[in-house]
């Protein structure tokens, strides 16, 4: 159902695939932005953007979940971190890579980024799945 592509013509990509095909007639889900925010609306890790990408994971989780999909058919993401050191933006992809999105390894883009949309939030993660035909259309 998704074949990961990574392109021999062009630089080994660092744990993420190049491109992801999906053949037609697949239903997809497009994710709006997972947030750092708790069932109450309030922000979780604040000041601390490895906490706030596991709050982020977990609520992209529920997303897809809800959808009827889940973190193994996740074909692409976009990761903003409100950062500018390398560093920072590595220990939030290490979390990405350890919820299981990065298995695939699916294609992602990983941005830093000046602000968010919430006051103190420092990460957001937006997606596209696949839903698999054994998922119960809602």
């Amino acid at each position: 159902m998704i074949r990961r592509v990574t392109v021999p013509a062009l630089f080994p990509p660092p744990r993420y695939a190049h491109a992801s095909v999906v053949e037609a007639g697949t239903r997809l889900v497009f994710l709006a932005g997972s947030v750092p925010l708790d069932a109450g609306g309030q922000l979780v890790g604040a000041g601390d953007p490895v906490r706030q990408a596991q709050r982020v994971i977990a609520n992209l989780e529920e997303q897809l979940r809800a959808a009827g999909s889940d973190v193994a058919h996740v074909v692409v993401t976009d990761v903003y971190v409100v950062a500018d050191d390398p560093a920072v933006l590595s220990a939030v992809w290490d979390v990405v890579e350890a919820s299981g999105l990065s298995s695939g390894p699916h294609s992602s883009t990983l941005v830093g980024v000046a602000c968010l949309g919430y006051p103190g939030q420092l990460v957001e993660i937006t997606a596209t799945a696949v839903v698999p035909d054994t998922a119960v259309a809602s």
